[in-house]
């Protein structure tokens, strides 16, 4: 078994923030940390320093919180969200150990009218650029410039939920260096996670129990994503309760990281406070940068392939 790298939740546009940022949820993942427990400290600190960088540049307000617990400060552009990070990152002193993720939910911000992205869609369209009217072959290009100048090592539905073309054509230009996550392309449905390994769509799959529907089904999913060398991130709600099941069977199934919101309300900190339990009874090593190989990890929680929990426990 291995410990999860933590993915936290830090900023909030799209329908998840009162600003005009397009994307929905931007990520601190600490990949440099030695343990779990350190990981949360990193990202506890680096959170808390961006909440204090926040306050200086665009007020008091915007550091009021969301639902997973992240700010939506008064930005426009996803760039200005990396810059932020980036910035938080170096003050709190983790270069290096803290990398970037996304979840642009880019369903969104399609237009099926024009067939075109709108990153300005949640402006008047008397203010709406039309730089920022892209097709899905700009789009592809516009994320592979931000991923060389950013530490972004996370992507989760970088293009429209039925856009597999799309997803794959980011895919096979970013793969090697990040993770591009299926959620709204997937739904946790092994039917159409397969479509998307038949089209090499992406190189990994969001898993919500609650989404499919039934344990089983969700780890029929998760197990068809191991088979290939995909990974698995599993994954919170926006809406969500004090039930502490997601740590469970994240660390269960050995996918190597998680996303449960930021280090802030009760209901995302559960999540966290059960896993810092599971560290320190079974002493699991931390997947760090080695996050994205679900399923794929020795039984010390090294690389290995030793088969995934879920298939040792079908034959055991």
């Amino acid at each position: 078994m291995v410990m999860p790298v933590p993915c936290f939740n830090c900023i909030n546009g799209g329908v998840h923030g009162g600003n005009y940022l397009p994307f929905q949820e931007f990520f601190l993942i600490p990949i440099g940390a030695p343990n779990f427990k350190e990981a949360m400290r990193y990202g506890s600190e680096t959170y808390h320093t961006m909440k204090g960088i926040i306050k200086e540049k665009y007020g008091l307000d915007s550091t009021a919180v969301g639902d997973e617990g992240g700010f939506a400060p008064k930005i426009e552009s996803p760039e200005d969200a990396l810059k932020l990070l980036v910035e938080a990152i170096d003050k709190a002193g983790y270069n290096g150990k803290i990398v970037i993720g996304s979840d642009p939910a880019a369903s969104e911000t399609f237009d099926k009218k024009l067939g075109k992205y709108n990153l300005d869609f949640k402006k008047p369209a008397a203010e709406q650029d039309p730089k920022n009217l892209k097709t899905g072959p700009q789009l592809v290009d516009w994320w592979v410039d931000l991923a060389k100048r950013y530490p972004v090592y996370l992507l989760e539905d970088p293009c429209d939920e039925n856009d597999f073309d799309s997803h794959a054509a980011l895919t096979a230009k970013l793969g090697d260096k990040v993770e591009i996550v299926g959620d709204d392309l997937y739904c946790t449905n092994p039917k159409i996670v397969q479509k998307g390994i038949d089209k090499k769509a992406t190189n990994a799959m969001l898993l919500k129990v609650n989404q499919i529907g039934s344990i089983s089904e969700s780890i029929a999913a998760y197990q068809l994503c191991v088979d290939h060398g995909w990974g698995v991130f599993c994954s919170h709600r926006s809406g969500e309760t004090e039930d502490t099941f997601l740590a469970d069977l994240t660390v269960a199934l050995g996918t190597g990281h998680l996303k449960t919101g930021a280090p802030c309300r009760s209901e995302r900190n559960c999540k966290y406070n059960q896993l810092l339990r599971i560290e320190e009874e079974l002493k699991c090593a931390y997947a760090g940068k080695d996050f994205r190989k679900s399923g794929r990890f020795g039984p010390s929680g090294s690389n290995g392939s030793n088969g995934s929990p879920a298939k040792k426990a079908r034959t055991a």
